[in-house]
């Protein structure tokens, strides 16, 4: 099944053409690294997925029924979202955050617990319930991100930069939870500075240049094509 199906994108901002045509298709359980210089568009197309970036043309499916256009709360319900930078609610503390997410995505209070206990450990976050994102780390705050991200059940994963801030001890447990999610039938689709830990974890991969796939293939193909150059 694809869990989702992107088919000519066009993402305008203020006339400029940002996406030019952008198609692509993520399998059920499939990880995807999204590649290319800084500005090639890898965010534009995440946001844009997310809904949070408007469309000028194309469609988005997820999970091959729910369109962006048609079903935007169901379509909604069935993704997750990490960025490159934390949007937390200076207003809510930690714990209030998981509630948020818990009551959005219909988690129950036994679920949430028990998750985000286990995460809270895996992250060293423990005593930190309490506490507003303004008394936090931006590396912490990327924690908290990525724990809310992650305590839904969802058909699609989007992860921008998913090891940006975290120490070595939080990047281990993040891909473990990466690949969790995978084996639960999760398709993911990335993007990484890191090319080892990319290469660990994409099964594929998607090189965009100006806004435009030029490239992709098997994970194991990336480092010819890619030689000289980075992500």
């Amino acid at each position: 099944m694809n869990i989702l199906h992107v088919e000519n994108v066009v993402t305008k901002v203020s006339e400029k053409t940002l996406l030019q045509g952008i198609s692509l298709t993520l399998k059920e359980g499939e990880i995807k690294a999204l590649v290319g210089h800084n500005g090639a568009g890898k965010t534009t197309l995440m946001r844009t997925i997310v809904g949070t970036m408007e469309k000028q043309e194309g469609k988005i499916v997820l999970a091959d029924k729910y369109n962006q256009d048609e079903h935007f709360l169901e379509f909604k319900k069935n993704l997750s979202y990490i960025p490159e930078e934390p949007m937390l609610l200076t207003e809510l503390t930690v714990m209030q955050h998981f509630q948020m997410y818990g009551l959005s995505y219909g988690i129950s209070e036994d679920v949430l617990e028990e998750k985000t206990s286990r995460m809270l450990t895996g992250f060293e976050l423990e005593g930190k319930l309490d506490e507003y994102p303004d008394a936090l780390s931006k590396g912490m705050r990327q924690k908290v991100q990525a724990i809310c991200a992650l305590l839904p059940d969802v058909s699609l994963l989007l992860i921008d930069e998913p090891f940006m801030g975290l120490d070595i001890y939080a990047m281990d447990f993040f891909e473990q939870l990466i690949l969790e999610k995978q084996r639960a039938g999760t398709g993911i689709l990335l993007t990484s500075h890191q090319l080892e830990r990319t290469r660990e974890l994409a099964d594929q991969f998607i090189l965009l240049e100006h806004g435009q796939v030029v490239s992709s293939g098997s994970i194991d193909e990336f480092t010819t094509i890619t030689r000289g150059s980075s992500l």
